[in-house]
Parts: C-alpha cells; sequence; structure tokens
C-alpha cells in the first residue's frame, strides 16, 4: 500500500531526485552538490558550516547582504497583521507606501507603479502596457516588438521572444510573431578590456533604424533593453548608446524600455542606471535587489503619460486587464520598504559609485592570467572571458565555478565560458581582494 501522505513526509530521504533545479546541470550538481544551509551579510555556509563568500549577491539580488536585521523583523511583523490581501479591486497601505518610494527614485515622470513577482512578469507586465498603449491611443497597427541580440528577458513567452540568447528560445517554437532584433553592443576586437562604458559601439543603436526602414515605425510598438546586458555575461553599454537609442525611439514614437531587473537598486551605484547614464526610459522593469532577494517582487514604472492615456472611460470599469494574484503581496511590500530604508541609511548606492574604480583595479590586474581572452567591469560588475576548451564549449567555465565553491569558498556565476562576480554592495575593500585573489587561483585551476 502507498504511505500516507504524513508517513511520506516523514520517511523521504532528501535523496536529490525530486527537485528538477532551474537553470542547472541536474545530473552534475546531484554527483557534487553545492549545498548552502544558511546566510549572514556577505557570506553563505555550506551544511557543515563552511563559510562561502558571497560574490554573486544571491542571483544579481541581494544587494544589501543577507539576513538584515531591519529587513528580516519587518518581514516577521508584517506576517504577524497581514498574510495577504487581495490586489483586485482592494489595496493594503503597504503597497502604496512603496509604489511612491519607488516612483521618487524613477528618472523624470516616471512615476506610476504596477506590481508583478518577478523579472520574468516584470518585462511580460511591461510590454503588455506597451502594446495596450498604442492600441487605446488608436495606433492598434503598433504590435512590432525590438529586442536586442545576446539580451535577457526572463522566461515567459514574451520575455524569451524578445530575448536574444539561443538557449533560452530554441526549445519553444515560433515564440512570438512580429518581434525583431538590434545587433549586439559587444565586439571583443574593438572593446577588449574596457573598464566601465567602451568607447567603441554608440553606432550600433543606429540599426534601429534600418528595423524601422524594414517594417516600418507605425508597426512598431517598443524597444526593450537591458540598459547592460547581464546574464550573457555583463555586457556595458558603449558611451552614447542608449541615449542614441532614446533619440531614435522618440523619433518614431517608439516606446523605450528599460529593463533593469538587474541593474536597479544599486549595482551601477545609483537606484538605476537610468540615471547614470542621464536617459528617461519610457518603461522600467524591476525585481530583485527591490527586497534585497528577501521576498519575490517585481514590477514596472511607467510615465505619466501612459497611465494617464488609460485613465479615460467610465470610472467603474477595469483600465488595464492584467495582473497577478500576488502582485504588491504584504510580506513583499515589508521588505521592499526595509530594504529601501537599508538602501538609504548606509548610503549603498553611493557606496557602489565609491568602490567602482577599486573594484575595477583588482578585478582587471588579473588580465594575462592563462586562457583570460577578456574582463569587463562596470559598477560592482565584474566578468571573465575563457577560451573554451575545445570541442567542450562551457567545461570550463562550469568547471571554474565548481572549484571556486567546492575548493575556495566563493560563490560565482557561470555562463557558458564566462565567469561573473556581483557581489552584495556591502562588500568591503578586503573582501575585493580576497574575491579577486581567489578568481585568479580560479582561473589557474582550470587553465
Amino acid at each position: 500500500m502507498p504511505l500516507s501522505s504524513s508517513a511520506a513526509r516523514a520517511d523521504a530521504p532528501n535523496d536529490f531526485e525530486a527537485w528538477w533545479m532551474p537553470f542547472t546541470a541536474n545530473r552534475a550538481f546531484k554527483k557534487s552538490p553545492r549545498m548552502i544551509a544558511r546566510s549572514k551579510d556577505m557570506h553563505y555556509y555550506t551544511p557543515e558550516g563552511k563559510p562561502v563568500l558571497d560574490g554573486t549577491a544571491g542571483l544579481w539580488c541581494c544587494n544589501a547582504g543577507h539576513n538584515r536585521e531591519p529587513i528580516v523583523q519587518a518581514i516577521q511583523k508584517q506576517a504577524g497583521e497581514l498574510d495577504f490581501a487581495p490586489s483586485f479591486q482592494y489595496g493594503h497601505p503597504q503597497g502604496f507606501q512603496l509604489a511612491t518610494r519607488i516612483a521618487a527614485l524613477a528618472p523624470g515622470d516616471l512615476d506610476h507603479v504596477f506590481f508583478a513577482n518577478s523579472g520574468s512578469e516584470s518585462v511580460d507586465t511591461a510590454l503588455k502596457i506597451a502594446l495596450s498603449y498604442h492600441y487605446v491611443n488608436g495606433n492598434g497597427s503598433r504590435t512590432r516588438l525590438i529586442g536586442r541580440v545576446r539580451g535577457y528577458h526572463g522566461v515567459g513567452f514574451g520575455g524569451i521572444s524578445v530575448g536574444g540568447m539561443v538557449g533560452n528560445r530554441k526549445f519553444f517554437g515560433s515564440l512570438l510573431a512580429g518581434v525583431d532584433h538590434l545587433p549586439t553592443t559587444y565586439n571583443r576586437e574593438m572593446q577588449a578590456f574596457s573598464k566601465g562604458e567602451p568607447e567603441w559601439g554608440a553606432h550600433l543603436a543606429d540599426d534601429l533604424e534600418n528595423i524601422v526602414g524594414l517594417h516600418d515605425a507605425s508597426t512598431i510598438a517598443a524597444v526593450i533593453v537591458e540598459p547592460m546586458a547581464g546574464s550573457t555575461g555583463a555586457l556595458p553599454p558603449p558611451k552614447g548608446y542608449l541615449q542614441r537609442l532614446r533619440q531614435i525611439c522618440d523619433k518614431y514614437g517608439i516606446l523605450l524600455i528599460f529593463d533593469e531587473v538587474i541593474t536597479g537598486f544599486g549595482r551601477l551605484g545609483h537606484a538605476f542606471a537610468a540615471e547614470r547614464y542621464g536617459v528617461t526610459p519610457d518603461i522600467i522593469c524591476f525585481a530583485k535587489g527591490i527586497t534585497s532577494g528577501t521576498v519575490p517582487m517585481g514590477g514596472v514604472v511607467v510615465r505619466k503619460g501612459i497611465y494617464d492615456a488609460f485613465m479615460k472611460g467610465p470610472e467603474h470599469v477595469v483600465e488595464l486587464f492584467h495582473g497577478y494574484t500576488y502582485s504588491a503581496h504584504p510580506l513583499a511590500c515589508a521588505a521592499g520598504l526595509a530594504t529601501l530604508d537599508l538602501y538609504a541609511d548606509e548610503k549603498l548606492f553611493e557606496r557602489a559609485r565609491t568602490l567602482e574604480p577599486k573594484w575595477a583595479d583588482a578585478m582587471h590586474a588579473l588580465k594575462g592570467l592563462p586562457n583570460v581572452l577578456d574582463i569587463r567591469t562596470l559598477g560592482l560588475v565584474a566578468s571573465f572571458d575563457l577560451a573554451s576548451i575545445p570541442d567542450a564549449p562551457g567545461k570550463r567555465g562550469f568547471a571554474g565555478m565548481d572549484h571556486a565553491f567546492h575548493e575556495l569558498g566563493l560563490m560565482i556565476r557561470v555562463a557558458g565560458d564566462t565567469l561573473v562576480v556581483t557581489p552584495p554592495l556591502i562588500v568591503s575593500e578586503d573582501q575585493i581582494g580576497e574575491i579577486a585573489d581567489k578568481m585568479a587561483k580560479t582561473i589557474r585551476a582550470v587553465a
């Protein structure tokens, strides 16, 4: 007879088989697990108690570090007062408070926030708002969406359609119709070993003119780009590139969406990368750092004119037929408010700007190590392109990630044969040195 549910829970072994892990080489992991049991500030700890320096801010998200007491207390307090409240036709104070705080951080007239629960949901929300905006303005022919090669915009069908990473697209059929792509901004020959934004490449934005010439502006709804392409190995934007995109979008009435799921909340030294580059997009997508990774949350911030375009017709009628059960979840809002307080109280965005040159110098000092083809730094981000092993692409990068964790107590990200480090914004100068030293040992170990 099958076990009862209670008996199954008590007796089920932790044999790693039941969990089909996301974006993970499952068979390799289960042969040599990289397990984490707890965290605090700049470190994770294995079940055996071994400290692991977090060189990834979790997954680009724990910008304030781990298990920070003000955030923990805010979540605990909220759980005891209001566990859940529907956001369809009802509201709660924390949702409005957090939206106001986020809008105050956003540039220009981006002052209306629509909440989601992840970066993927944020992107699909932004795309739907863009399409709907043109529809309600009488421009229903504007349905085409423009992404970029080597862009990452989550895993929803909208996000992978405008995204430009082959592995995220090729298994899932024809995706959304009416999508085109700008070229990648990266050219190793012209940009290798850049500190900050490379000098070469602003002209690549002019490819948008070619896409307009092919499809006609009257069919194009929006262009979506990451200010810094993150998941593809951290590709800083060329100087002037984003400004040029803004100009072309304005010229043809195309909405410009910045996917700031990674770059938002301090990673590049500002609340949003839009501020760093002096470019005001029409929509900003956010997630990850808004709660420092503690509770899932995402959303979009839109310009006043976009919001106002929907606020017509009978007042009792829903203006935008879109949303999620857990939009503005009370625990996520409490975490977000406490996180924003922590960012402000500890001046973590300013701290990232101050540390950026020290970080860049430490990471670029690894130039010349075996198989290092390129090093890129921007804000508190560094990526190391390693030469692939012949006939085994990605194997050197995977080995480096595994070696860093098991042998050196350092967590890093891997994208093919690119190793990426993006520490929490509370990283000390000594810990920057420790990361650089362990990265050097990792690179030598997989040479």
